[in-house]
């Protein structure tokens, strides 16, 4: 069972911030969660923790925000823009200071950000060979445990194949944006990836074609065990479902599966494992996914955070931790981006339609002693999740 949402006293005594029209107040937690709304910021896509009380946000809206916060209390401050004018500066990543932002062609910098939100620095292109194309233009980006910078190349079209031309990838490059180089091919268009916390392997989250139908091809969750796998676009989708076009050139059993089959069209956007440890034991290297929510099915899907429970590499279990974003008849009140563990252990959702963040925070018994529920998978299933399905990046 899910529970309403709550918060400490009332909304304004937790956060300071205005519910407004949000998502907040349909927002459902498992028993022993809560959650409250943390910042009332504009069109929040992918998050990056900066310096101790710092929380950046991208958007489609060509700004960055600085989220400062307290970080004894967690309580969040006023938001501050510190760049604009910037083309779909989806992606954040802070490194040694600095932050780093993308853009549709391009990695720009901020120098030394966390001590100069009243007066930013002007951005510093930190590299400006990616393409130009704007369609799955906006990257999601990250530093890896090897020091090296993760940007995404999301194929310029519903389905082409454009692999030599370096889209439908995804690239690392060294911090000064030399370097570059393909970690994996055949991603039509990830917008979210993390590091194992165990073994340090990349996992990301991958938006399947449109047009084949409300429940087909499936939305993926993937593992790269080493550079330079193929997951397959455009020739497969989910491992096993050939495209009508380009399926008939290459072979599903010649690229690399998913780890989980997600429902059709749900557009799974940011993940993080956790790596917290405030939740209870049951999350330790549990893997956070947002679903966006479908754009063009018949009858909407995904609009909430699932939570995945993994043994070793294998998912055993894929169930709803946020729901409440898609209400009775389809109605949307919110779409959730990205996801992000903060150091007290709580989790930060963006919800770019709601121009708002929520935190939500373990409120149960010791963490040691309460587990949540779960429904485990046999391993002799598909990881094919029957669901009903829909999309929009």
């Amino acid at each position: 069972m899910m529970r309403r949402a709550i918060t400490c006293f009332g909304l304004m005594l937790c956060t300071g911030a205005s519910a407004g029209d949000t998502a907040f107040e349909h927002l459902r937690v498992p028993p022993g969660f809560a959650v409250e709304l943390w910042a009332r910021v504009d069109n929040p896509r992918a998050m990056t923790l900066g310096g101790p009380g710092r929380v950046y946000a991208g958007s489609r809206e060509g700004h960055v925000s600085a989220i400062p916060f307290d970080p004894a209390t967690m309580r969040a401050g006023t938001p501050v823009k510190i760049a604009r004018g910037l083309d779909m500066p989806v992606g954040v990543a802070w490194r040694k200071g600095d932050l780093y932002v993308s853009s549709v062609d391009r990695i720009v910098k901020l120098d030394g950000i966390d001590h100069r939100l009243d007066a930013p620095p002007v951005p510093v292109v930190v590299t400006d060979r990616l393409p130009k194309a704007t369609a799955h233009g906006w990257k999601f980006i990250a530093f890896g445990p090897d020091d090296k910078l993760y940007v995404p190349v999301g194929a310029p079209c519903n389905v082409c194949d454009r692999d030599r031309d370096g889209f439908a990838a995804i690239l690392r490059m060294n911090p000064d944006g030399s370097g570059p180089e393909t970690v994996a091919r055949g991603v039509r268009n990830s917008v979210g990836f993390d590091w194992h916390p165990a073994n340090g392997e990349l996992w990301f989250t991958d938006n399947g074609r449109d047009w084949m139908g409300d429940d087909q091809p499936p939305c993926e969750l993937n593992r790269v065990a080493r550079a330079g796998q193929h997951f397959g676009f455009p020739f497969c989708h989910g491992g096993n479902v050939p495209d009508p076009e380009f399926g008939r050139l290459r072979s599903c059993s010649e690229f690399t599966a998913p780890a989980l089959r997600l429902g059709a069209h749900v557009a799974p956007l940011g993940m993080r494992f956790y790596t917290g440890s405030q939740f209870p034991d049951a999350f330790r290297g549990a893997l956070f996914v947002a679903e966006h929510g479908s754009w063009n099915r018949s009858r909407r899907d995904g609009y909430r955070v699932m939570v995945a429970h993994l043994d070793g590499n294998r998912v055993v279990s894929y169930q709803p931790f946020i729901e409440g974003f898609l209400g009775r008849n389809d109605v949307v009140f919110g779409r959730p981006a990205d996801v992000l563990v903060m150091p007290d252990g709580s989790l930060l959702v963006s919800d770019d339609s709601s121009d708002a963040i929520y935190r939500v925070r373990w409120n149960g018994l010791p963490a040691a002693t309460d587990a949540p529920h779960r429904i485990d998978m046999p391993a002799a299933l598909s990881f094919t999740v029957p669901r009903t399905s829909g999309e929009q990046q």
